[in-house]
This record gives structure tokens, C-alpha cells and sequence, in this order.
């Protein structure tokens, strides 16, 4: 019987417990928790299902399972009653995230049934600051506006494309990935430094949650680096986020990247942990 099983299908009974787990670390944690914060647990509304383990009839562990596969405060035997149920249902997502751990031991059960993978970011940093920084902030850097679109469009596919290695109009042409842009621009969000029609630096804050936020999509033109427009669009980007959106601010990126790493260290930000993504 189901409720005899180590993981179901969570819903909102399950709600208060969820996101006990979820905010006892809330930087590593804000994507799912930005999800059931503001959506809750019923699928239909969540846009996904949330997987629980539970031990001794009490919920201990999450893995969030849509377009995503994010394990939470995922030890070595949820690990593997979740990967079982991944397997089970077949591939689903498009990348395993989270923890460097979790994710390894999940893949290393999947990979002979979903390999390969399109990449694997092996050691991807988790850093947070939740301080106004003492890089001067870019006065050029300012919320988006949605008569802007067109003009920071572009550039939020560029990024994609250089982090993700795929283009976000392949598939649907772009349809999903248009609407996420325009509802950060229209949530305040998205912020950048636009100067005759040309965006010189952009970020947005992609997952909120009452105790943090996740920086996303930072980007600067390949011709402009190295001029400080990272640090300087950063700081201003950091200073909004703190005044208005959450008291901590966290992003993540890849270890090897080590310009930008160096350039969110100046900032303030200090590493936490460490993500791994396995990309399909």
C-alpha cells in the first residue's frame, strides 16, 4: 500500500513539513523552495511532483521531479529510492541538479539506463552573500522594462547558449523560454545596463523565496569583458536584491569559470557548497 512505501507523490498535507526541510537551507535549497513557497505541493499547480521520503512514517528528504531532477537533504538510501522511481517512470527531465553528492550517487545508479549525457558540470560553486557590497554599484544598472524586451532578448539567448550549450528557441521556437523572460521583466526582476539600444550587462533573480533569491543569467558582451562591468553590475544587482527582494542573495557557477568566480568573490559573495548538473 502506498502509505506503507518510502516515497510517494507529496501534496499539501505534506506542505509545513516540506518546507521545514527546504528552509533549513535555504540558499541551497531556493529553487524548490521558491516553487512550493509560492505554489505549494498539488502537481497542478506545482508543475511538477514532489517526491517524498519518509523513515519511520516521518518525512526526511524531497526530490523535486519536472523538468528538473533536484534531490533535497537527500542521504544515500533516499538517493536510492529515488533514483528507483526515476527509473521507473523513464527520463523526464532535462538535467539532474543539486548537491555534488546526491546527484553523483543518483546518476551513477541512472546512467546505464538514461546516459549519456549531453554534459556533466561535475563542481558548479554555490555562493550567497547577504551584504550591500563594497564594489561601487553600476548607477547604469536598473530594473528592465517590459517596452525593453526585444532589446534584452537577445542577450538572455546568448547567455543561455553559451552556459547551456543549446539554444532556448530550439523545440518550441522559444515560446517557453519568451514567456519566463517577460514574466521576470514584468515580476521586476530582470535587471541590466542598456546604453544606445545595446545591453552592456544583465542578470535577473530567477527563484525567490521569503529568506533568499538565486541570481541567474549574468552576462556581459564576449567584446566588453574584462572591464569590471560584471563586478560593478553585480554589486548594483546585489544591492536591489537585498533592498527589495530577499536578505540573502546566492547564485551558482561552473568551477572552472574562474574569471567570474573571482569576480562574485570582489563582490562579496562567498562559496557554500558545491551543485553538479548532468545535462541531457
Amino acid at each position: 500500500m502506498l502509505g506503507s512505501m518510502p516515497v510517494r507523490v507529496l501534496d499539501d498535507r505534506y506542505r509545513a513539513e516540506a518546507l521545514a526541510i527546504l528552509d533549513a537551507d535555504p540558499v541551497s535549497n531556493v529553487f524548490v523552495g521558491s516553487r512550493v513557497h509560492a505554489a505549494g505541493l498539488d502537481p497542478r499547480r506545482l508543475g511538477a511532483q514532489m517526491w517524498g521520503y519518509l523513515r519511520d512514517g516521518r518525512l526526511v528528504s524531497l526530490c523535486y521531479s519536472g523538468a528538473n531532477l533536484i534531490p533535497v537533504a537527500a542521504g544515500p538510501e533516499a538517493v536510492r529510492a529515488f533514483a528507483e522511481r526515476a527509473q521507473a517512470q523513464g527520463r523526464r527531465c532535462s538535467s539532474i541538479v543539486g548537491p555534488v553528492d546526491a546527484v553523483r550517487d543518483l546518476w551513477e545508479i541512472l546512467a546505464p539506463y538514461w546516459g549519456p549525457p549531453r554534459a556533466v558540470r561535475a563542481a558548479q560553486p554555490v555562493m550567497a552573500t547577504s551584504a550591500v557590497s563594497g564594489v561601487p554599484a553600476d548607477a547604469g544598472v536598473r530594473r528592465v522594462r517590459m517596452e525593453e524586451f526585444d532589446t534584452v532578448y537577445p542577450a538572455c539567448v546568448a547567455m543561455f547558449t553559451e552556459e547551456v550549450g543549446v539554444s532556448p528557441n530550439a523545440g518550441d521556437g522559444g515560446v517557453l523560454y519568451r514567456a519566463r523572460v517577460a514574466e521576470l521583466i514584468r515580476d521586476g526582476r530582470a535587471f541590466a545596463r542598456i546604453e544606445d539600444g545595446r545591453v552592456m550587462f544583465k542578470a535577473e533573480v530567477g527563484a525567490v523565496t521569503p529568506r533568499a533569491c538565486q541570481v541567474q543569467g549574468v552576462w556581459v558582451p564576449p567584446e566588453l569583458r574584462g572591464q569590471g562591468l560584471s563586478e560593478t553590475g553585480m554589486a548594483a544587482v546585489v544591492r536591489e536584491a537585498l533592498r527589495g527582494i530577499a536578505p540573502t542573495v546566492s547564485l551558482y557557477v561552473n568551477d572552472y569559470n574562474t574569471r567570474a568566480r573571482a569576480a562574485y568573490r570582489r563582490v562579496g559573495f562567498r562559496e557554500l557548497g558545491s551543485f553538479m548538473s548532468i545535462l541531457f
